[in-house]
């Protein structure tokens, strides 16, 4: 009975050691996080963004590709940050997160992407082209932002020397007068609709087109 006792303890010894271990192995394990941005011009571009996502406590292995514009990082499993934080992040710098993948501890993976309604009928969609203000690579990607995330917009892109957004949209779902609209939500000045004032002097300096020409 003496032994007994002697193995029963040592056996709860050993499984508390695993235990603990096994809990100091999950303390260390690492999410590993990919985000696409669009906006990305210039080295000192990527230093704001690696400035503003260093914010986020416990962030390993920052690095940023200027080539492909995409950005990786290591954050701490037990954390459990979401896509969304990182892409908040990424939109406070004045950039925008236009794919998030993140391969989690456990292996599993997790993709955020912009995806097309599937409300969208393609024999609807139409073309048209809206002159938008602008100045830089920061308003193209936030103008194709908020345009992609209007319902029935099938893709959009806006040209910094022309200053023309060019949008593919379902006639039934949208219009041009509701894409000016949530384009000058943003900040951005278009040929019917007048950004506020407030949202117009909050965007980044280099951001700040001249007005004279749309009003």
């Amino acid at each position: 009975m003496k032994y007994l006792k002697i193995i029963l303890i040592i056996c709860s010894v050993i499984g508390l050691t695993s235990i603990t271990e096994i809990n100091a192995q999950k303390k260390g394990d690492m999410d590993k996080f990919t985000v696409q941005v669009d906006g990305l011009g210039c080295p000192f571009c990527a230093y704001g963004l690696e400035k503003k996502i260093k914010k986020l406590e416990g962030i390993k292995k920052v690095k940023i590709d200027m080539e492909d514009a995409v950005m990786t990082f290591n954050y701490p499993a037990e954390k459990e940050l979401t896509m969304e934080a990182v892409e908040k992040q990424v939109d406070e710098a004045g950039y925008t997160a236009v794919g998030t993948s993140v391969v989690r501890a456990d292996g599993t993976v997790e993709k955020n992407e912009l995806k097309i309604s599937d409300k969208i009928n393609q024999n609807r969609v139409v073309k048209a082209s809206i002159p938008v203000a602008g100045t830089c690579g920061m308003c193209r990607a936030r103008i194709k932002k908020v345009t992609r995330g209007i319902e029935g917009v099938v893709e959009s892109d806006w040209d910094e020397d022309t200053q023309i957004l060019t949008v593919k949209y379902d006639k039934d779902l949208t219009n041009p007068e509701a894409i000016e609209k949530a384009v000058a939500g943003a900040g951005h000045d278009t040929q019917n609709v007048k950004a506020s004032d407030e949202v117009y002097e909050n965007l980044p300096a280099c951001c700040l087109y001249d007005r004279k020409s749309y009003n």
